[in-house]
């Protein structure tokens, strides 16, 4: 684990902090007053130094994230990011069996067993899905139907489509709410066949959040990518997983055979809420059903047809052969694919879970009677190609993670006004941050030497901390999509501050750092409640600490990684901050913020005689 070397403070500096700090204690500003034990007390509101430091980051580690991005996000003020993904691919298990039999037994003539036959199995179709992400709050009744499109999103019991059945009595009959057609009675009623809206999560278009009505355009491309992506590391003995960092870009010089290219075929790709309809297959011993006329229903995102011949000759052709023995093999065999994305109209950006994402290969293959009469591609079964997936054990216990990808960031050279104020070793007039490989900042509380005099002061004076919050002005209103949290963390471990024994389900509203907009929907300042992480400081005597800051879209990744800072010095850095595109400008705290944004730390306490 990397720790920062603490600043240290002259003697003079020492001189001017309690000055400095005396003249705060005779500023406080009363709010109240009564008395607690029959003993009188002040409630009062006191202001102290806060100090940032802006810092920029090179590169991160990008291989095995929880989320990777996808597309061009075009950001007012810090240009374009454009994010590429390499994948290795996986098989559904070493030495897979296509057809009936394996390729061995194919080869092998056995008259006492006439159905088995060379299958010749050929491929139909080949699907990649990449589902987006989905607001999981979207629904905040329960009841089927979007907050959006709900009569009354509060009520699981109102009927939106005024078709006599409450939304909630149409998800359990599985009718849409939607179409009052659904709600009356049908002896040929099939439930579920309907593609169901969605409220879709961190898709960006033209550098704001996606909306229903964009209707954005884009291309897709697909490539064999030529790099071996390694899972260990040979410069620490195969001990360590190879780390694979943004800036390693793969195309063009690792990339080949392309197996789809939206924009070479004219094919339009656009952004969905609904759910993909796929056609069910007929299953033939249901004679007076025609399954083939119903759907199953995939959640939205991304689904196209890739070159059926690429995988014919890489995948089926080669049943049971040395490349399809083991991962490895395959893995070595393969290499993997390359995805991008470029703008068809607009510059779209999605983030999405690999691990949900996949390859379908349909295919169809002979058969044979018990007398050995054969019917051409009679059969058809699918295989399933994923990228990253997790393995558990019969007991659900969790065995480990296989696959690789690495997320490519390309970042556009940011303006003088932000590179001239990065690593400049000042406290800064504004605070920049950018998800991805981008931007983020230190913070120091009271003084820029982590010490602790101002601390010892509230402790002799015996103040009882109420609220202590770090109050982030947003600087710069032509911001497109906004961060809705920021993250405050201890940098010198890398881990989350202190919690209070009753934020149960963990940080709900500590450190939470949600954004205030005004009127207009407009960031305007992020408050972060940082009272356990005071009271450490003063209860327990714990060390003022240098605290990171960065965006987040989930408060809940407080994982870490490796990161790549200016002068090739390394740190790790949350997880949070890589797997985000976005990015927003704070006022700090010197000279050059306007005065009543300027970042500031407000303690309310109760002050006792």
């Amino acid at each position: 684990m990397i720790f920062l070397n603490r600043l240290k403070l002259p003697a003079l500096a020492v001189i001017v902090l309690v000055t400095i700090f005396t003249s705060c204690e005779e500023d406080l500003t009363t709010i109240g007053s009564g008395v607690v034990g029959g003993e009188p007390f002040k409630n009062n509101k006191a202001v102290f130094d806060v100090f940032a430091y802006n810092k920029k980051v090179k590169a991160v580690s990008t291989n095995r994230l929880p989320i990777y991005q996808l597309g061009i996000y075009d950001d007012p003020l810090y240009g374009k990011t454009e994010a590429q993904v390499t994948t290795q691919v996986l098989l559904p298990s070493g030495s897979p069996t296509f057809g009936t039999y394996s390729q061995e037994l194919e080869d092998t003539e056995n008259t006492s067993v006439p159905a088995q036959i060379q299958e010749n199995e050929t491929v139909e179709s080949v699907y990649l899905y990449i589902p987006f992400l989905t607001n999981p709050s979207g629904d905040a009744d329960l009841d089927g139907v979007i907050d959006e499109l709900d009569k009354d999103p509060l009520d699981p019991n109102s009927d939106t489509d005024g078709g006599g059945l409450l939304d909630n009595q149409e998800k359990t009959k599985g009718s849409n709410p939607l179409d009052s057609k659904d709600d009356t009675d049908d002896a040929n009623f099939v439930r579920d066949q309907f593609a169901k809206t969605f409220d879709l999560d961190s898709i960006y278009v033209d550098g704001r959040l996606y909306r229903e009505g964009d209707n954005p355009s884009f291309n897709l491309k697909v490539q064999r990518s030529t790099y071996f992506l390694r899972d260990l590391d040979p410069s620490a003995n195969f001990q360590e997983a190879q780390e694979y960092y943004s800036s390693q870009e793969f195309a063009p010089t690792f990339v080949d055979e392309v197996l789809y290219d939206s924009e070479a075929s004219s094919e339009e790709i656009v952004i969905s809420r609904d759910q993909i309809p796929v056609p069910k297959r007929d299953d033939v011993s249901t004679e007076d059903v025609d399954e083939s006329t119903q759907f199953n229903y995939l959640a939205p995102g991304i689904r196209v047809a890739l070159d059926k011949d690429f995988f014919q000759e890489n995948i089926l052709d080669k049943e049971g052969s040395t490349e399809l023995e083991s991962q490895a093999n395959f893995k070595e065999f393969l290499r993997g694919l390359h995805f991008s994305l470029s703008s068809g109209g607009n510059d779209v950006m999605f983030l999405f879970d690999i691990k949900s994402a996949n390859i379908t290969i349909t295919y169809n293959y002979d058969t044979a009677d018990s007398a050995g009469a054969v019917t051409e591609q009679a059969g058809q079964k699918d295989v399933v190609l994923s990228f990253v997936r997790d393995s558990f054990s019969s007991q659900g216990q969790f065995l480990g993670t296989d696959g690789n990808a690495v997320n490519t960031f390309i970042n556009e050279a940011y303006p003088s006004e932000i590179t001239d104020n990065l690593d400049t070793g000042e406290n800064a007039a504004k605070i920049y941050l950018k998800g991805g490989a981008g931007a983020f900042a230190e913070v120091k509380l009271f003084d820029e030497a982590n010490s602790r005099d101002a601390l010892n002061k509230i402790k002799s004076n015996n103040w009882i901390i109420n609220n202590a919050n770090l109050v982030f002005y947003v600087a710069n209103d032509n911001l497109g999509a906004e961060p809705q949290r920021l993250y405050l963390y201890n940098s010198e471990t890398n881990t989350i501050l202190p919690l209070s024994t009753s934020d149960a389900d963990g940080r709900s509203t500590e450190y939470g750092g949600i954004i205030e907009t005004d009127s207009d929907g407009k960031g305007v300042k992020y408050s972060v409640n940082i009272t356990t992480y005071i009271n450490s400081l003063i209860v327990n005597n714990e060390d003022n600490v240098t605290l990171g800051l960065t965006t987040t879209p989930n408060l809940f990744l407080n994982t870490v990684g490796n990161a790549m800072l200016e002068n090739e010095e390394e740190q790790q850095l949350p997880i949070a901050n890589t797997v985000s595109p976005l990015g927003t400008v704070l006022y700090g705290s010197a000279d050059g913020a306007e005065d009543d944004k300027k970042l500031k730390l407000e303690i309310f306490y109760t002050e006792t005689n």
